[in-house]
């Protein structure tokens, strides 16, 4: 499963999500889900703005997590 990691990075550069959401121009709800996991999928032009503008790497927002429940069989 890939971990949204976007809360983290937000804080890290104190920014509120509002000014990220303004700099990208991207909605403030559509940023919001985003933050929370409630996507998905994510545009690369999307994923490239909010890097540009937090001076990071996409790894830095999203991060593997192997799902416990897979290959348990």
């Amino acid at each position: 499963m890939i971990v949204i990691r976007l809360d983290r990075v937000l804080a890290d550069r104190k920014m509120k999500l509002n000014d990220l959401a303004a700099r990208v121009g991207i909605s403030n709800v559509n940023l919001s889900y985003l933050k929370t996991g409630k996507v998905r999928a994510i545009r690369f032009s999307t994923l490239d703005a909010i890097c540009r503008e937090l001076k990071c790497q996409p790894g830095d927002i999203l991060e593997y997590a192997p799902d416990e429940s897979v290959g348990t069989e």
